[in-house]
């Protein structure tokens, strides 16, 4: 049986129609009076068209290297301006058959699509209610971010864009448009614009993109953190291949041309332009300091001051990208090898065992227990806090390692990591070639180029060139004893490897850094007289007053102390290091230039700076750096010294090729972590193998392969003041006892020998 039906009356009928027209007349009234307050400002003020004329976002300054490479940039966004004619043909086909298809039709707004979503968001207040934004609009978005107007918020925004957009289609082209959209769009890693998105995921100008890697960056767009494809590749590549689809629906592709490129993998060569990652950041933050400077002494010619991190600036730096790349390859190769070694050195032990106030400075130093006591806790329950294990990444030499692990130990594991600095520049005119400031930038900011450490003996050619500048003769011969300085609180200078006995010349004593020979020299040149020296060299820091001296415990910086080797591969003239060669504006305009330099000052003759670079030459043929000749194979000139520190704090090589100077030193960032012994603690072996590394390659690379031809081009007499020869002990006392010779006396009378013996074998080969 059915239920009875009610019919209504012609009363009832006018009366639902009335409420209908009413509310239809009222939704329309409140719809327009909703556009109205959204017009007056009533939700933010809206651009007016003078503004809109004057886009302007923040752009990133980039920074070249002198081999025209991108190195970094300095940002608040990463984006810079590409114009429409550099962006291929096919990624605009891309974009536009996938996110706006009627683009070149609408005016800003497309009615079908609009429609749709403002009435699920404006009237259902539907949240999830998306799609439908034009190309122009989601401009428009990106030029003015949303703000949160509660339940509103979707409806406002939505609205404000419709508005925005459609003043933007009546000042610009469609080209225009276009240009404005890729230049702003965001695709995740902090990356905005398609320049700077097709630099950090294919490591390509826009313009040498494929049509499958146009595809996978207009397929981000999407959901730019679901569909990177470098955390998420296989999504990437299911949308990469949504939009080939969407380009064959549309006439821009064939099907068998989709079908070919959806067969293609994902390629990617992804390169992270952050400040913490990619090359040299060590550079780039010493340079960003540099430039920030030098930007303070000049003015837009709107008077307005310049905008490091925002007004698209070019830094044209010195920094060669390929020496960069090699002496990074060379400190992985290395290191990983040492830390390794210094692991196995320790078998499990800490460094910092016999004085454990070391690990609790180190905990107590660290951002994870500073921010812990600024939460308000006590230091007991900081530190329980951080005993806490958790999953976390830390440093490894093959990349970041995932593990779990407290923060507790996490402080003390990367205070155990060896360290290194390394700076490589130009001789002649002091420009930086490569910069390595620690093992890695993400977890160790302190920069151990600009640190100051004890040198070693890297400090004895300072003091052996301060000798010859001041008339001594490198063939003078010196004992080879113990001696105690009692005016100097009872000092004993001691040797490292070769013990006491003997006489050397200062030849010999550099080539064998002789420690109790070095102080001598030092003591008779006056420790003055070397200070200044090393002053005028480029040695900025304090440099004590004591015969210790000359065996490098002054605290100097690995920058100041190539800066000073420069001088003698510089003929005695003093080269300031250089980074910046120029500073152009956003159109172009150069605002700060630094021209070649020329070297300075002479601070030593020419022929005291050819003299040491041919006894640091020995260094190299049979001395502590011989390696380079026995275990590396090098034929090509070299000249360097060694250094090492007390306990083997420090290891140290400085050495040169007729063009280059390369400072190397490895230690930990405190002093106890280091080696036990000098086996592995020496310079030669920590930190010299860093110098043969770089070499090789750069030796092998076509353009720089003429560089191991060259020579220092030392002439030959100064060769000639250094044929001497030193002697051991056991053949020193046969000519003491024999000859009744004073200590004052012996270096002429090796002469007459020696001259006498090559005189003789001269004539012997003659007759032959």
């Amino acid at each position: 049986m059915k239920p009875p039906t009610t019919k209504l009356s012609k009363k009832q009928k006018k009366l639902i129609l009335k409420i209908l027209l009413y509310g239809l007349i009222s939704g329309i009234a409140l719809f327009f009076i909703f556009i109205l307050f959204i017009r007056i400002g009533a939700f933010g003020k809206l651009p007016t068209e003078a503004e809109l004329k004057q886009i302007k976002n923040n752009t990133a300054t980039e920074i070249i290297t002198v081999d025209n490479k991108l190195l970094g940039r300095f940002y608040y966004q990463n984006r810079t301006n590409a114009l429409l004619d550099e962006i291929p043909s096919e990624l605009i086909d891309a974009l536009i058959a996938t996110e706006d298809v009627r683009f070149f039709s609408h005016n800003g707004v497309d009615t079908r699509s609009t429609f749709r979503v403002l009435i699920k968001s404006i009237l259902l207040f539907n949240k999830s209610a998306g799609g439908g934004s034009t190309l122009t609009q989601q401009l428009a978005k990106n030029l003015f971010p949303r703000k949160s107007f509660g339940i509103l918020t979707i409806p406002v925004v939505k609205t404000k864009e419709i508005i925005i957009a459609k003043r933007i289609e009546k000042m610009y082209s469609k080209h225009e448009i276009l240009e404005l959209y890729l230049n702003t769009v965001p695709f995740g890693e902090n990356t905005y614009g398609i320049e700077t998105a097709s630099i950090v995921f294919f490591n390509k100008k826009p313009k040498e993109l494929q049509i499958q890697e146009t595809a996978m960056l207009v397929g981000i767009l999407k959901a730019n953190s679901h569909y990177n494809p470098h955390n998420n590749p296989e999504a990437a590549l299911k949308r990469r291949n949504v939009v080939i689809s969407q380009m064959v629906k549309y006439k821009y592709l064939t099907k068998i041309e989709a079908d070919s490129l959806k067969s293609l993998p994902l390629e990617l060569n992804f390169r992270k332009l952050t400040s913490i990652e990619g090359p040299a950041p060590y550079f780039r933050e010493h340079l960003r300091h540099e430039a920030k400077k030098i930007l303070e002494k000049y003015s837009k010619p709107d008077g307005t001051p310049y905008n490091l991190y925002a007004d698209g600036l070019k830094i044209y730096t010195t920094l060669n990208y390929t020496m960069q790349n090699y002496a990074e390859e060379a400190v992985q190769v290395h290191m990983s090898k040492l830390q390794e070694t210094f692991n196995k050195h320790w078998k499990g032990k800490e460094p910092w065992k016999k004085d454990p106030s070391l690990a609790k400075q180190q905990i107590k130093q660290s951002r994870i227990y500073k921010n812990l006591i600024n939460s308000g806790l006590t230091d007991e329950q900081a530190i329980e806090k951080m005993k806490e294990k958790h999953s976390t990444t830390v440093f490894s030499w093959e990349g970041d390692r995932d593990t779990t692990m407290s923060s507790f130990d996490s402080v003390l594991y990367h205070f155990q990591t060896l360290q290194t600095g390394v700076l490589i520049m130009n001789g002649f005119n002091g420009d930086v070639l490569a910069w390595i400031g620690g093992s890695g930038f993400k977890y160790f900011q302190y920069d151990h180029v600009k640190a100051k450490r004890q040198v070693g003996s890297t400090f004895k050619p300072l003091v052996y060139a301060s000798a010859i500048e001041n008339g001594k003769d490198p063939c003078k011969f010196y004992a080879n004893d113990s001696v105690v300085y009692e005016n100097y609180d009872n000092w004993t200078p001691e040797n490292s490897g070769e013990g006491y006995g003997g006489y050397y010349s200062m030849k010999g004593a550099l080539a064998h850094s002789i420690n109790t020979v070095s102080v001598k020299v030092l003591l008779e040149t006056g420790i003055d007289s070397t200070i200044r020296l090393a002053k005028k060299m480029g040695i900025k820091s304090n440099l004590p007053e004591v015969p210790s001296l000359a065996l490098g415990t002054g605290e100097v910086s690995l920058y100041e102390m190539v800066s000073a080797y420069s001088c003698f591969i510089n003929k005695g003239r003093k080269v300031e290091p250089r980074l910046i060669r120029r500073i152009e504006d956003s159109e172009g305009h150069v605002i700060y230039a630094n021209k070649t330099h020329t070297p300075g000052d002479s601070v030593m003759s020419v022929e005291t700076a050819r003299t040491i670079l041919a006894m640091m030459q020995g260094t190299v043929d049979r001395g502590t750096a011989s390696s380079l000749r026995s275990v590396y194979g090098f034929n090509s000139e070299f000249a360097g010294k060694t250094g090492t520190t007390q306990n083997q704090t420090d290891g140290w090589f400085i050495g040169m090729n007729p063009n280059l100077v390369v400072g190397v030193w490895v230690g930990g960032d405190n002093p106890a972590v280091r080696f036990r012994t000098s086996t592995y603690g020496q310079g030669a072996y920590a930190a010299l193998p860093i110098f043969a590394n770089f070499f090789q390659k750069l030796y092998k690379h076509p353009v720089y392969k003429y560089l191991s031809n060259a020579s220092f081009q030392i002439p030959e007499h100064t060769y000639r003041q250094l044929d001497c020869v030193d002697f051991r002990e056991e053949e020193m006392d046969i000519f003491e006892e024999f000859f009744k010779i004073r200590e004052d006396d012996i270096g002429d009378f090796i002469k007459r020998i020696f001259s006498r013996k090559k005189k003789k074998k001269n004539q012997d080969e003659n007759q032959d």
